[in-house]
This record gives C-alpha cells, sequence and structure tokens, in this order.
C-alpha cells in the first residue's frame, strides 16, 4: 500500500505458503525485517503463513521459534504436519524401511556405491548418515541452527527407528542425474526429488509438498484456490503447481523457474516480499 493512501489494503489470497531455505530464508539463515512486514501485512489483510519446508521438524522448530511461527508447518516434503505454538506432530507419515533398503540395494547394483542418510521421525528425530555420506555445507544435514546428527557404522544403524526420508548422494553423478536415474528404476515404489546441492531425497510413493500443504489447508478451511506458494527448488514443485498461484524465487532451480505462474527476486533480493507488497497495493 502506497504511504499516506487512505484505502483499504486488499489481498487476493487467504493462504501465503513458502518454502524455507532458499526461498523465506535469506543466504545467511535470517529473514529480513522487510519480507517480515510484508507477511505481517498480508496477515493483517486475512491471509495465513505457512511453512512448507523439506527440513524435518526437527530440523525446523528452533528457526520457526527465531521467526515467532506459532502456526501449522508442514516439513519433511510433507511427511510431517507440526503445531509449531504447541510444538507437537499433528500428521506424521513414514517410509517402508524393508523398500528402502531394498530401494538402496537396486540403486547401488545398477549406479554403484551411494552415501546414504536417513531423517528419523519424531519432533527430536535424529538424521543419521553412513560412512560414504559427506555432511552438506549450508544445508539442512549441517545447519547452524541445529537438528541431532550422527554417523553410524553400518546401514542398519540406519533404520533403527522409524524415518520419513532418505537422502542419497552419488560420487559421479549430480544431483539431477541421480534423481533422473533413480525414478527410471524405482518410480514406481518410491519417489525422488531435489531438494538441495547434494541433497537428492528418497520419499515415500506418493508424497510431496502438495499432499502436505493439501491437509494443512483443510485443517485451515482455505482452498489450492485460496493460495499463493513460494518456492525456489524441484521439491518445491507439487506445491507451486497445487496453488492457484506459484511464484519462483530468482535464484530458483531451472525446472522451477520454467514452470512457476510468476518470477521475483532472489532470497536475498525479498522477493516474497515484492509480490505480497505489489498484492496489496490498492486499485485505482
Amino acid at each position: 500500500m502506497s504511504p499516506g493512501s487512505s484505502l483499504p489494503q486488499r489481498f487476493p489470497y487467504r493462504l501465503v505458503a513458502t518454502d524455507l531455505d532458499g526461498t523465506l530464508l535469506r543466504g545467511d539463515g535470517t529473514i529480513s525485517q522487510r519480507t517480515r512486514d510484508a507477511l505481517a501485512a498480508a496477515q493483517a489483510a486475512g491471509a495465513e503463513h505457512l511453512v512448507a519446508t523439506g527440513r524435518s521438524v526437527a530440523w525446523t522448530r528452533d528457526i520457526l521459534r527465531a521467526l515467532g511461527y506459532r502456526g501449522i508447518a508442514v516439513c519433511g516434503q510433507g511427511a510431517q504436519l507440526y503445531h509449531a505454538g504447541e510444538d507437537r506432530l499433528l500428521t506424521s507419515v513414514t517410509l517402508d524401511r524393508a523398500v528402502a533398503r531394498r530401494a538402496v540395494e537396486l540403486l547401488e547394483d545398477a549406479l554403484g556405491p551411494l552415501g546414504v542418510a536417513a531423517a528419523a521421525d519424531g519432533v527430536d528425530g535424529e538424521i543419521r548418515m553412513d560412512g560414504r555420506f559427506q555432511p552438506v555445507e549450508a544445508q539442512n544435514l549441517t545447519d547452524e541452527v541445529g537438528g541431532p546428527r550422527e554417523g553410524v557404522p553400518d546401514r542398519e544403524g540406519l533404520f533403527a527407528d522409524p524415518v520419513i526420508k532418505l537422502y542419497l548422494q552419488h560420487g559421479v553423478l549430480g544431483d539431477d542425474a541421480l534423481a533422473v536415474a533413480a525414478r527410471e528404476r524405482l518410480g514406481g515404489v518410491v519417489d525422488f526429488v531435489v531438494s538441495g546441492p547434494s541433497l537428492v531425497e528418497m520419499l515415500p510413493l506418493g508424497l510431496s509438498k502438495a499432499t502436505g500443504l493439501s491437509l494443512a489447508a483443510r485443517r485451515l478451511g482455505v482452498r489450492a484456490a485460496d493460495t499463493i506458494a513460494f518456492g525456489d527448488m524441484p521439491n518445491d514443485l507439487s506445491m507451486l503447481g497445487w496453488a492457484a498461484h506459484g511464484v519462483a524465487m530468482g535464484n530458483a532451480h531451472p525446472e522451477v523457474l520454467a514452470v512457476a505462474d510468476e518470477v521475483t527476486g532472489s532470497n536475498d533480493e525479498d522477493g516474497i516480499a515484492t509480490v505480497i507488497e505489489a498484492l496489496l497495493e490498492p486499485s485505482v
């Protein structure tokens, strides 16, 4: 809304869904005051803000606390619905461990050795990494805002508790190539998505941010037609496609840029705020 305007602000959506890394958060892991103000203005105009992240709850809760976020969050690529204000899981979907073990074996037979990590279920779920998995700087698995993690001496240790997803790395294949190769071989058994540099994830078949967002929206009494969504990586494609209007950040993966309804500035350029501020401008 322009300074000094006396016209009431309007906002055409009832739900603003945002990814975290590369979208809501800047490169230094913070959220700008401009973006905070824009989201607060959208909420004052009647919209809900909902975080939808690939991070498991254990790797999200401290960030949400720092943001002052107290609502429902979609975590773990849609596997977990988490109520931040109450610090509890509302729903959770796990990856069948026998299927996951066999899927890793089949992929290694076809592609060679993989580095594997597993995200355990629960609000305190650890991320366990085998000896080949290389921790990823500035990403989910080594973030300073911390969730619990540990190395395990053998693969069985990855599956000691229920897991929501696996992370896969290949010594030669890049992220996109690994995801494509994995889908070609096992796409009807489990799902695969690229969520960040050196992070290819194995998920339960049919699970995505869109499924988690749909469940959260139902709890909030809103629909896809009421939603605008922001994201940057291929794991956000389902969410952007589900929403009435999908916005790619300027720093987004080429696949996301190619299909988004709109491209805004990068996460370091207040791309979310730019779009929200324009939507709040009164029509003349």
